[in-house]
């Protein structure tokens, strides 16, 4: 392969990830945690960049709450125990509901929905069901994350006699297991953002730190939606 075709390939899978709008969404989201950080809640431009991102990251989250509402009534795998399995709908209705009140924050705040008190009950609401939606994702996580550790462990004893890292069944529970720790250390930071922005403890998760964690946080989404290198064929 060429240079050049090389080239065009690496810019095809930028394209395929610019395309996606929870992509957008996501460089938007680490650019306003960023911004956060930099301005620690003190007025000024890095703080105009946090507002203004904010306001225009929910033009993108506008009817998103049907993902959410859809997981809610889709039904789950076979064998997932049933307190994973309340935890996961919760963590959908939690969700769907976050995503649906924040569209009517974004009404207030752009003059459209002219209650601003209701607006602003309603948006803090919104954050404490995206925190809960975060809570249950974390336990979600942690219970998968036992469940594969237990069947990985079960295949080393089947495969003691062999190298593991070779047979193809081990390779793609351990990929599942290092995906789901990554997503358990996101719900985490994620569940720190929410105490933040809701100012639970404001002495000890000042917005300084708020930003710190949704930044890295944002980061790990943008990693999660990376597209899947193609595979080189073998001629």
């Amino acid at each position: 392969m060429s240079t050049l075709d090389a080239t065009r390939a690496e810019l095809a899978l930028v394209v395929l990830y610019l395309n996606k709008a929870e992509a957008r969404d996501k460089i938007c989201r680490a650019i306003q945690y960023g911004s956060k950080f930099l301005s620690d809640g003190q007025p000024g431009t890095a703080q105009n960049v946090d507002k203004s991102t904010s306001l225009a990251r929910k033009v993108f989250r506008l009817f998103k709450f049907v993902n959410d509402l859809h997981g809610l009534i889709s039904p789950v795998p076979q064998g997932t125990p049933l307190p994973l399995i309340l935890l996961g709908k919760s963590k959908n209705a939690l969700l769907s509901t976050f995503l649906f009140l924040d569209q009517i924050v974004w009404l207030g705040r752009t003059g459209i929905y002219k209650n601003k008190e209701r607006a602003e009950l309603l948006g803090r609401i919104s954050l404490f069901c995206w925190m809960g939606s975060s809570v249950c994702t974390t336990l979600v996580e942690v219970g998968e994350l036992g469940r594969l550790s237990a069947s990985m462990k079960k295949l080393e004893k089947e495969l003691k006699n062999s190298d593991k890292h070779k047979n193809e069944q081990y390779c793609a529970k351990l990929k599942k297991s290092n995906e789901r720790s990554l997503a358990l250390v996101k719900a985490a930071m994620d569940i720190v953002v929410a105490f933040g922005l809701l100012q639970l403890a404001p002495k000890k998760v000042t917005p300084r730190v708020t930003g710190a964690f949704g930044f890295v946080s944002s980061l790990i989404s943008c990693y999660q939606l990376l597209p899947a290198p193609a595979k080189s064929k073998v001629t």
